[in-house]
């Protein structure tokens, strides 16, 4: 099975990286109002590719044998994808107004690069 560790790490990471873009294009949209938001195929392919990098995270940790609530960077990646999550909705959806999209979509990208230090370091203080 740890043949397949590199492969599912290039994935994930690869997976990571087009999730933020296409977070970053649709908070963009929203931002300026666009119409693009309303097509079918941008309400669809978030939840794919979350969905696919989710699933990435789960094999790599069982892999891994490293688990949320037993390693604490891990716990704290977790809690961080929540408030991703929170952040990411508020910024393309909920944010009454273009100057509160920007705010969380500001929010939502600290937050990701968060993760980023916090996966490279495997440390949940990864600045200090």
């Amino acid at each position: 099975m740890q043949e397949f560790y590199v492969p599912l790490k290039f994935a994930h990471v690869a997976l990571a990286l087009t999730s933020i873009s296409f977070f970053l294009v649709r908070a963009m949209w929203a931002i300026r109002g666009s119409h693009l938001l309303m097509r079918r195929w941008v309400k669809i392919s978030p939840h794919l590719i979350d969905s696919l990098l989710l699933l990435t995270a789960v094999l790599l940790a069982t892999l891994s044998h490293q688990y949320p609530l037993t390693h604490p960077w891990l716990t704290a990646k977790v809690i961080a994808l929540c408030c991703y999550i929170i952040f990411g909705n508020l910024a393309i959806k909920r944010a009454p107004t273009a100057r509160a999209k920007t705010g969380f979509m500001l929010l939502a990208l600290l937050t990701f690069t968060y993760m980023i230090a916090v996966a490279l370091n495997k440390s949940p203080t990864p600045f200090f």
